[in-house]
């Protein structure tokens, strides 16, 4: 039987250049971050040569010319708040060690046990979080509108996310649940079964893999690449298409908002939650995390998106009345 999986490529690390001195140090995580705000900047030069951050006044005319410099500026301070968002809510929130409530200056420290390490571990919602602050703070200091800007932003954020997610999927983590179908990916860092459970040779029997030993490492959902896909490349489509068609400022900050949320929380079934937080809400104290046994079990991620989407209706309606009112 031809085997109905995918092993993970053998050959990728997290390093790009492991086992060289300095060069080791570099990793695809970090590269995509890169990689992902240098696709925004892109972005928003377009969104600038099209005049859509230029600011009018109430009759129509020009008031003020937006510049390259403005836009550097505004990528700038939303990365430096993104980043800090990411990491404190990665660090508070998703962390059950406690130790950063103990020791908070270990935030923002690259080295574990003598080794560099980097920021490892983000969170998209503290990012998202982070990010709006740094929108408001910088729009608020420049005069200018935070809708029009916001828009111009959530155009650019999910096809740099998309690295984000391909960043995640180099590194090995944030797979998916197990899984029968001919894309699952067997990721090297993943729980591992014993091979002699009757449901274990089951599955293995459906997908035509043998066991190697006593524990077997069994194909994952890619989840991160559902989230690329979804979250980033089709979201960035929407909006793309919809950039000159909003019905008023802040519209666009209403898709992204409300296409996210509804993306990632139905991503989330075949992502598998963290081990040491499990579901926060479950139709069995006994649901294991590696399948998805229920729709009624909500993972942290989920509620962080149903809170978006929540959010997104709430922006939607008022930035509709303002409009409205504005007329």
């Amino acid at each position: 039987m031809t085997p109905l999986f995918i092993n993970y490529p053998s050959w990728i690390r997290p390093e790009i250049f492991p086992g060289v001195p300095v060069l080791g140090l570099i990793r695809w995580y970090g590269l995509m971050y890169i990689f992902a705000f240098g696709t925004a900047f892109l972005i928003l030069k377009q969104l600038l040569k099209e005049g859509a951050l230029d600011s009018y006044n109430a009759d129509g005319t020009l008031a003020k010319k937006t510049t390259e410099d403005d836009v550097f500026s505004f990528i700038a301070t939303g990365i430096i708040f993104l980043l800090i968002g990411a990491r404190v809510f990665s660090t508070l929130v998703y962390d059950t060690s406690g130790i950063y409530w103990h020791k908070p200056w270990l935030i923002f420290w690259p080295f574990q046990n003598g080794r560099f390490t980097g920021l490892a571990g983000m969170s998209y919602h503290g990012g998202f979080i982070g990010g709006l602050f740094g929108m408001i703070f910088w729009c608020w200091r420049n005069k200018v509108s935070f809708m029009k800007w916001s828009d111009a932003m959530v155009t650019a954020i999910p096809a740099g996310y998309t690295f984000g997610r391909l960043g995640n999927y180099l590194n090995g983590e944030l797979y998916g649940r197990i899984t029968t179908m001919p894309w699952g990916t067997v990721f090297p860092h993943a729980e591992k079964f014993s091979s002699k459970l009757e449901w274990v040779k089951n599955f293995m029997e459906q997908i035509g893999m043998e066991a190697s030993g006593n524990l077997v490492n069994l194909p994952r959902h890619p989840s991160q690449l559902y989230e690329a896909l979804f979250e980033g490349i089709i979201l960035f489509l929407i909006i793309w298409f919809l950039r000159k068609k909003k019905p008023f400022d802040g519209f666009l900050g209403v898709v992204y908002t409300f296409g996210y949320g509804i993306f990632r929380f139905f991503i989330e079934y075949f992502r598998e939650p963290d081990a040491d937080i499990g579901y926060r809400i479950a139709a069995s104290t006994e649901a294991p995390l590696y399948l998805n046994t229920s729709l009624l079990n909500i993972s942290t991620g989920q509620i962080l998106c149903f809170l978006m989407i929540l959010g997104g209706i709430i922006y939607g309606v008022a930035g509709y009345l303002i409009s409205k009112k504005r007329r």
